[in-house]
């Protein structure tokens, strides 16, 4: 009992800090972005944006293996075996050091040969594109080689340190803006340059605060065979998953530019920054809950560790809909406020983004449970290859000139089916508890949607377009929301719970 106390401590800490942090990386996130549209230009954002879509296409080689690092970590942290942990760090960097000499070779040649004879990129702006694509490997290979560091801090629970990297990081992108405008150079080049430096700055200072804070961290040159073998069978079947999730998210990107060009990927880029900034939201709190749900199953504490899972889905939920419903009825407001002029599509595809996060924040804690176990060859199988579906289906889909928008539906149509899947697999597998499950999670998650949405639904179809109507909408569905989940969408312990943290504060405030 006092071990939970401890752990839900813990994550409430960690999850306020990770908040501190996404608070801090949104404003100035929207704000850049918007600036940089401007001084780039709608065609060389898009330039911009659809370059690293083919970097990050390989992406799916390192994507499996950060899956490997973050799970033998945790569970070896949960079982306290720390030499294992050293042992666990030494050797992912090892193979990311390897990873990071195939990726350039196929980056210099495959990679290359794509960008120079099959994107739809403007012949007067190839040359600054091949720049841009050289400085985008170089980011990459960077931020690969920081994800031991990166998995490490996760593990140890160290949010705080996310929080205070975020002010020089803030810093560091505001200068890049600043630069941006007074350089005469071309623009897209400084910025591809200066995007550079960013993480390689960031990257030093994970490395010394690593070096510092945990013995498990300090690289030395080590070859364990066993543990290589258990991580490279892990992210092996991983690289499935990798793969499926790389073609319908990168791949899909390509699509788009190659049936309908490169202003269509601006608006694709100003859609995922929208989107992104809000899935922060429970992305942090997901992390926060990530190494409890390892831990909980490394240390064979099941009743834990169903029951985190089904926090985890309903209140990542949550928190995705208190945001996500007022920006879908007041997107075209928003956007005309934030960017003045609102590329084509970035309207449609902004809600259809957010709506396909909504499915992918109460799937997450699904896959997290099946990585606690190791053993996901079956998993990874099935579910990449449902996965993999978004990529033929668009393609169809394009070829038979249905709208563009219709990427996103299928994605998340393709996004509801594997999360049934997820479902039906943990039951066979851990015996998940399917009808708990319903219940804890998925009937509250339904009956605050269905309560929730008339009256805002009422509000915006009776208002123009103006501010100060949108604002009203906004606050009116927060609230609403707020009062919703309060009400209807918390357990009897749940809202005890809230009532005694709020009561505890205003009895320390009177005090």
């Amino acid at each position: 009992m006092e071990s939970q106390t401890v752990n839900k401590r813990r994550i409430a800490k960690n999850t306020l800090m990770l908040y501190i942090r996404m608070f801090i990386m949104l404003a100035v996130g929207l704000y850049t972005s918007r600036v940089v549209l401007q001084a780039l230009g709608a065609t060389d954002y898009g330039i911009y944006n659809i370059i690293g879509g083919v970097v990050v296409l390989f992406s799916f080689l390192n994507g499996s293996l950060t899956s490997a690092t973050r799970r033998f970590l945790n569970f070896n942290l949960g079982k306290k075996d720390y030499e294992a942990v050293h042992k666990v760090f030494c050797m992912s960097m090892n193979i990311y050091f390897i990873l990071a000499f195939v990726i350039f070779v196929l980056a210099e040649t495959i990679g290359l040969w794509f960008v120079e004879t099959k994107l739809n990129i403007p012949p007067e702006r190839s040359y600054a594109a091949s720049w841009v694509y050289q400085f985008t490997i170089i980011t990459f290979i960077i931020n690969l080689l920081r994800i031991p560091y990166n998995a490490s801090i996760t593990a140890y629970e160290r949010m705080d340190f996310y929080a205070y990297i975020s002010l020089a990081e803030v810093i560091l992108k505001l200068l890049v803006v600043y630069l941006l405008y007074t350089t005469s150079y071309d623009r897209l080049i400084v910025y591809a340059f200066l995007y550079t430096l960013v993480p390689f700055i960031i990257t030093i200072i994970y490395k010394y605060y690593c070096n510092r804070k945990f013995e498990t961290t300090r690289y030395r040159k080590i070859w364990d065979k066993d543990i290589f073998l258990q991580m490279f069978t892990f992210s092996g079947w991983s690289l499935f998953g990798s793969a499926a999730n790389m073609s319908a998210q990168q791949g899909l990107n390509i699509l788009i530019n190659l049936f309908h060009g490169v202003t269509a990927n601006t608006a694709v880029g100003i859609a995922n920054q929208v989107s992104s900034n809000v899935y922060q939201f429970i992305s942090n709190f997901q992390t926060a809950f990530h190494p409890q749900i390892i831990k909980s199953y490394a240390a064979q504490e099941t009743a834990s560790f169903y029951k985190l899972i089904c926090q985890t889905s309903k209140f990542s939920y949550y928190m995705m809909f208190i945001l996500a419903f007022p920006i879908l009825l007041t997107t075209q407001t928003l956007l005309t406020i934030w960017l003045t002029d609102v590329p084509e599509y970035t309207s449609i595809f902004c809600q259809l983004i957010l709506g396909y996060l909504i499915v992918e924040g109460i799937s997450t804690p699904l896959w997290m449970a099946v990585h606690a176990t190791g053993n996901i060859k079956r998993y990874q199988i099935i579910i990449s290859l449902c996965i993999f579906l978004n990529f033929p289906l668009t393609y169809f889909a394009f070829k038979c000139n249905l709208p563009i928008y219709t990427v996103w539906i299928i994605r998340i149509v393709v996004n509801i089916i594997t999360l049934i899947i997820r479902c039906f697999y943990l039951k066979q597998t851990l015996s998940f508890p399917i009808k708990i499950y319903i219940k804890e999670a998925i009937i509250p998650i339904l009956s605050v949607t269905i309560i929730s949405m008339p009256i805002p639904l009422l509000i915006t179809v009776s208002l123009d377009n103006s501010i100060l109507n949108c604002l009203f909408i906004i606050i009116t569905s927060f609230i609403n929301s707020i009062l919703t989940i309060y009400f209807i969408g918390l357990s009897d312990n749940e809202r005890a719970l809230i009532k005694l943290k709020i009561l505890g504060k205003f009895s320390f405030t009177k005090k």
